[in-house]
Order: C-alpha cells, then structure tokens, then sequence
C-alpha cells in the first residue's frame, strides 16, 4: 500500500499539499480499518467521501471520478483509460451525473489509483457520501445558440469552492446541484437540490434559483427560491444553505434526510429565512465568478485532403440527429451515443486518438445521457469524424432520441439494484432500431431505466420509465419492471413526475414498448406530443392497454430468469451505500470532536477562520450527541442536539456553562468570521469537548 507515495510526487498541481494529505489520509484509514481501529460504518462513510464504493460483489469497490459539469481532456481521458486498465476491467462508465466511474478495484490499491488520477488533475473527493455531490450542467454550455451565456464558469466555481469544506463534508445526506444553459433546462434543474436557470434582468448577469427537487423512491418537484439571484450572490447563497440543512437536516431516518424533506416540513419561506440568518458568518457576502475563458479553443492544423468513403444516407442521418451548428461561426459540435454508458479503454484510446484528430482536445463533456460531446469541429471535418467513428462503432445514430435509452448498472454491480437494468436497455434500443426507426429523431420522448426505485437511471422523469422490482406468483418470485408513463421536462424549471401505471414481468418489457409506440402511432393526433396524448387518455386508459400484458397466469419458465442471466431469479438487494450511513456510537462521537477540534486549530493556523470556526461547530455538535447518546437520547438533527442537550444537562445543571448551549454554540451565526472570534470559539470549544469527556468519565466511575 504504500507504492502510492512515489506517485504523489508526481502530482503537479497548487493545492498538491492538500491532496497528498486526503490521499495519504485514505490509506491511514483503510490501514486503520484493517486493525480493527476504526468502526466498519465509521469507515464506510470515510471513504465514500473519498469517492469510494461498496460494490454488489464482495471484496472489491467501485470508483466514482469527479468530473466538474462533465468537462475533461484527452488526456485525462486516456488516464482514466489507463486506470481501468491496471486496476480494474477496462471497462468505462459514463454516468447521469457526468461522472466516469470504473468498477471491481481492490480497496487497499485506491489511494494509489487516487494519486495516479491526480497527477491529471482528476478528483475522487466527495464524488460519493453525504456530500456536495459532482456539479452538473448542460453539456452545450458556451457553444448554444440559445443560450444566454455560458454556465460553465459557474458551475466550476462552484465546484471549487465548496470542495472540502467542513460544513459539507458530514451532512445528513448528499447534495446535488445542475446549471441549465438555457430555460430549455436540459441539466433538469427541476429535480435537483439546488438548480440554476441562467437569466438577465436590468443588464445584470443572474440565475433563476430552484431548490428542494430530488427523485428517489418519493420524488418531489424543486420550488422556486427566486426568480433572479444575481451572480455575484451565488455562492454566498448556496454556502447558507448547505449550513441551514447540515444544521437542520434529518440525521435519523435516512430515507428523509435529503434536502426536499427539510424544505417540505417547515415550508419554503422558513427554510429561506434560516438562509439570511446565516449570512452574518459567511466568509464572503458577495463572490465574484471569473468568467473568463481560460482555455482557448484548439484548431487544429490537419485535414485530410482526401475524402473518406462513406454511406450517404447513413452520414446525413447521423448529420440531422448528432450533429449542430455552434455560436462560433462556422464551427460545429458532435454527440457520441455511448450504448449504456459503457466504453472499453481500448475504444477509449482509438476515440482519443479521433477526437486529437478533428475535434477540440482540451475540452470534451460527459452528457447526462452517458454519451460525450464534443466541440470545435469544422464543416470539413465532419465527413472526416463520421467515417473515424463509424470504424469503432460510435457513429450510432439518433442522440438523445427515443433509441438512447438511459440506465443504471442496476444488478451488474449496485447492492440496491432488484432485477437487471442494462441487457432489457439493450433490448429495448434494439426494438425501436429494427421496428420502429423513425423514432431515431423523436427528441419528444424519453426512456429510462432504473435497477430499482432510487431513480439512478431518473426514470422518475422520463416519459416512458422503467424500475426494476419483482412480485410471487405462488412462492416463485419473478424479475418485474415497474412501468411508469407521463414525465419529463417542461421547462425554465418546470417538470412532471411519471406515474406509475402498472408493473410487468422483466422480460416483457419490450411488449410494452411495443404496445406503447403502435397505440401512439394510431391514435395521437398528427404532431401531438407523447405527454399529450398520455394526458389526454389518462391514466387508466394506459393500465388497461398494458394489462393484458402483465397477465401473469400465462408466464413462462424463460420469464423468470432475469435478462442476462441463467439462474431462476432471486432477490439479493445489499446494504446501499448513496449516502453513506450516520454513526451514533458515543466514544466514536468523541474521538471525532477532538479530531474536529485538531482540524479547526490547523485551519486557524493556516488563517482559514471560517473553516476553523465551522470545525469548531462541528467539535461541540459531536460532543454534546456523544453525552446524548449516552443517556439514550436519540435526536434526528443538530438543532435538535442544541436544544435537548440545554433540557437535559444545562438547565438540571449537570453541565455548568455561563449561559445556555443554545446562545454558545449558535455564536457561529451570529458573529464575523474573524481571527478573534475564530480564536475565542475555538477556545470554548476546546473547554466544552473537555468538560463534556470528564463528565462522563466521572459518570462511568460512579456506575462501578
């Protein structure tokens, strides 16, 4: 474990020292862990903040690599590539988030695997865990014509900004975040935590604000913060916001942790005006976002003169479905459907080495429909790309369309997945390729598929969904896919959620594809939208359509073995890992109020005041939980750790303090970020944690 430290030398980056200490930090942990030194759950959420995740097969992780908005390199690509190589399967997987993760890595080789990626500039930090989660945008941002300005720079501004910060690092649950380039909201900002809408109001640069949104098993629809935020708020606002919910937020039941449930229980005015409360301990009050475009855009010098042989008709379909004009004048880009999210590192390098050739190098973007695009492409060129792509079977027509179906790995490697969510994909694409091949350019309808309800795959919005799930029939249980209809966007931060309509045997689905397409093509009216029509028959008229095919007296054997396998199915669903699990064992508590309160005095030697006085924060919440617990007092939030712990210990007198836990402890929002209160926090932080380890000490002592 330790041939990792000759690759932090090779790191060359300004903030080296702080990634050398999380790389370094990982490996003293799994070392840790190993010795028995560190509790399992304590562990597990240690390293999915580090990017690493339990897989479904015991003894190996997936690694989920932070890509900010989607952007990467060529040559950060063919180092991913290469990493895929020497320590997993070769195999590369695009994500909805616009993340690449790779799957079946040995725990103890990830911090080397870690320092490897850095030396390109690659991140695992808080890809996974209850953290602020990879930043999402449109992946046209800076080339649409429709677009008021490129969101790019703000997203990774942000991205920067809240990366290891102490108030995000250990919330009740993850945080995820989408810029939308244009009110078309192509990043779905409507199902997001927090969600960005560029707008312009009195010459002033801004973003409508949605917040709240999330799918999941219970999905709800993100409400209007406001309607315009000028730019300059941006950061300053969100900072508040991640504070109120790691201070408010649900900590006890994580099925109702996540923002959405914060905001639907005191409603949105309270949440906002926790929000201005929090402003007085903010480090910034406004923050300016260089928008400048630091990466200028590459044109290459080479061109063949000679003119590939291609299928005309075959190039101008793929012309018409993944190809657009750009704002730079004569310049184009193009979209790379990649079945499933899925790309071998050998296609990899071939692809690199296509995208070196025509296309910008320094400046490709993972889609949230697992494919790429790529920018800066001449009218020449495009002939040129099509015949490179089409040789390693990447010039599939129809991005985006009906037949660019979105999935999760479901039961591949996710502990949570029920039944199969990758080979039905395959088989459903291939139905509308070979059946219904008009549909390569219907952008109206979306399909996607989830390998169980938490909506990986956002089925959640689609207009037509699938989840995975199963039913008995007698004492068999059969692999089902839940249909669920009528989803999708709106727009400027609007959106539906899909009904659920009725749920089929897994391999039935293409059925109800089928079903579905020939319905529509019957009985819409000419030019009528797929929700239109849905809207219009309702809901019923779609379960009586489809029942017939979820009949399940007339199963047969083949319908219950799951897609891709061979065995009779049966559920195996894991312990899942999306956002970590919350530990509540009270010398765990302890140790980390020390260990908070040993981050919060480095910061302040590094006069990080804000981050000092927020690890200080965090040094008195774990404390005083820690003698909570001890008396069997279990509390679901910080607030509520702050107000029972005054019932309990101050106000019996138990614990002696000046004046109230409440009015120490919520200092930190009503004071500067400054040296001198930074300084005297931490002091009294220091004096409660001891006090606190004493009492129960003493308590301990007088139990024998």
């Amino acid at each position: 474990m330790q041939s990792f430290r000759t690759e932090l030398e090779q790191i060359n980056s300004s903030s080296k020292v702080l990634i050398e200490k999380d790389i370094i930090d990982l490996d003293q942990k799994i070392r840790a862990f190993k010795e028995g030194k560190i509790h399992e759950e304590k562990f597990r959420s240690l390293r999915l903040a580090r990017g690493v995740y339990g897989q479904r097969q015991q003894g190996v992780q997936m690694i989920r690599i932070k890509l900010p908005f989607g952007k990467l390199s060529v040559k950060q690509l063919l180092r991913i590539a290469d990493i895929s190589d020497e320590y997993s399967n070769g195999n590369l997987h695009l994500t909805t988030r616009q993340d690449i993760q790779i799957h079946h890595v040995s725990l103890d080789r990830t911090p080397e695997l870690w320092a490897k990626l850095e030396q390109e500039d690659i991140t695992l930090r808080e890809a996974c865990g209850n953290t602020v989660r990879n930043i999402t945008a449109s992946p046209e941002a800076g080339i649409d014509p429709n677009e008021l300005f490129d969101v790019s720079p703000y997203a990774h501004a942000l991205f920067t900004y809240f990366l290891r910060k102490p108030f995000c690092q250990e919330m009740g649950r993850k945080i995820k975040m989408a810029f939308s380039n244009n009110e078309k909201d192509t990043a779905l900002t409507y199902i997001h935590d927090l969600g960005f809408i560029p707008k312009i109001e009195n010459n002033q640069i801004g973003f409508k604000v949605l917040i709240g949104g999330g799918l999941g098993a219970q999905p709800f629809l993100a409400q209007t913060a406001f309607e315009f935020l000028h730019e300059d708020k941006l950061i300053p606002f969100v900072e508040a916001t991640l504070r109120v919910f790691d201070r408010h937020g649900e900590r006890a039941s994580r099925n109702k942790a996540r923002l959405k449930y914060l905001i639907n229980k005191i409603g949105l005015d309270a949440f906002l005006n926790l929000v201005k409360e929090e402003e007085k301990s903010l480090l910034v009050k406004t923050f300016k976002i260089d928008t400048e475009n630091k990466t200028p855009t590459t044109f290459r010098s080479f061109l063949n003169s000679e003119k590939p042989v291609i299928d005309e008709s075959k190039y101008q379909i793929w012309l018409k479905t993944n190809t657009f004009k750009q704002k730079q004048k004569d310049l184009f880009a193009v979209y790379v459907k990649i079945q499933l999210g899925n790309i071998s590192s050998t296609n990899t390098r071939k692809f690199a080495s296509i995208i070196t050739k025509y296309a910008d190098k320094d400046d490709i973007r993972v889609t949230i429909n697992q494919g790429f695009l790529l920018r800066n492409l001449s009218q020449e060129e495009l002939p040129l790309i099509f015949s490179e792509l089409e040789k390693i079977n990447l010039a599939t027509p129809g991005f985006d369309s009906v037949g660019d179906i979105t999935a999760c790995p479901g039961t591949d490697t996710c502990n949570l997945a029920i039944s199969n969510s990758t080979q039905i994909s395959v088989a459903l694409e291939e139905v509308i390729y070979s059946e219904f091949p008009d549909l390569i350019y219907n952008h109206d309808i979306k399909i996607k598929i989830s390998g169980c309800m938490n909506s990986c795959g956002q089925h959640g919005l689609a207009q037509i969904g699938f989840h995975g799930s199963s039913f008995k029939v007698g004492t068999t249980v059969v692999p089902a896919l839940q249909v669920l209809l009528g989803g999708g966007t709106i727009g400027n931060g609007e959106g539906r959620i899909s009904d659920k309509v009725i749920k089929v045997a897994s391999k039935r689905a293409p059925d109800v594809l089928r079903t579905l397409f020939k319905d529509f093509e019957k009985n819409a009216v000419e030019g009528e939208y797929f929700n239109s029509y849905y809207d219009k028959q309702g809901k019923d008229y779609f379960y009586q359509l489809l029942k017939p095919i979820a009949d399940n007296s007339t199963l047969s054997a083949d319908e219950l073995i799951d897609w891709g396998q061979e065995e009779k199915f049966a559920t195996a669903i894991g312990v899942g890992e999306c956002a970590g699990v919350v530990i509540d064992l009270v010398a765990t508590l302890f140790f980390e109020a020390e260990e908070k309160l040993a981050y919060s005095a480095e910061a302040f030697e590094n006069k990080q005041w804000g981050d000092s006085i927020y690890f200080s924060y965090a040094a008195f919440i774990n404390a005083a939980k820690g003698l909570l617990l001890d008396k069997q007092i279990h509390v679901n939030t910080q607030h509520s750790v702050i107000n029972d712990f005054d019932k309990v210990f101050i106000q019996s007198d138990l614990i002696k303090l000046n004046t109230s836990f409440s009015e120490l402890i919520l200092q930190i929002n009503k004071n500067e970020p400054s040296e001198i209160f930074a300084e005297k926090y931490f002091t009294q932080a220091t004096s409660f944690v001891s006090n606190v380890i004493k009492y129960r000490e003493t308590e301990l002592l007088i139990e024998k």
